[in-house]
């Protein structure tokens, strides 16, 4: 099965998440995945085995517990085939990140300029010289 296959199922996807920061029991794992999707404890093992069968969870026993934990290897080959389509959104998601900052700066040079210009009302000038046009 290929990685965005198994990647593809919300489910997967969340235990993914849940295990990224470290090992988790199986019983941790469940309690989450069951309150959060209503399904059951069989369900969640069954997810837990396809994550395991194709190599993107490691297990171990620890007493009666079973512990998971991701191995990179899958995401790394994942990461490996995306790389031939990041052209289609790297450029627009760096284009958005400099629209974000152009607004952010925007929103801070106009609450300086608002902080340091006392209330709109008569009598008041603009001293801005940024929006004087000279010819």
């Amino acid at each position: 099965m290929h990685a965005l296959d198994i990647l593809g199922d919300p489910v997967r996807r969340r235990i993914v998440e849940l295990l990224a920061p470290g090992e988790a029991s199986a019983g941790e794992v469940g309690t989450v995945i069951q309150a959060e999707f209503g399904i059951s404890q069989p369900a969640v093992s069954q997810h837990l085995r396809v994550l395991r069968e194709a190599g993107f969870a490691r297990v171990r026993p620890e007493g009666t517990r079973r512990l998971y934990a991701l191995d990179p290897a899958p995401f790394a080959e994942a990461d490996a085939w995306l790389a031939a389509f990041r052209r289609f959104w790297e450029p627009p998601l760096t284009a958005l990140g400099t629209e974000l900052a152009r607004g952010r700066r925007e929103r801070r040079l106009a609450a300086e300029r608002a902080a340091g210009e006392p209330a709109s009302g008569p009598g008041r000038h603009d001293n801005d010289s940024t929006t004087t046009k000279e010819h």
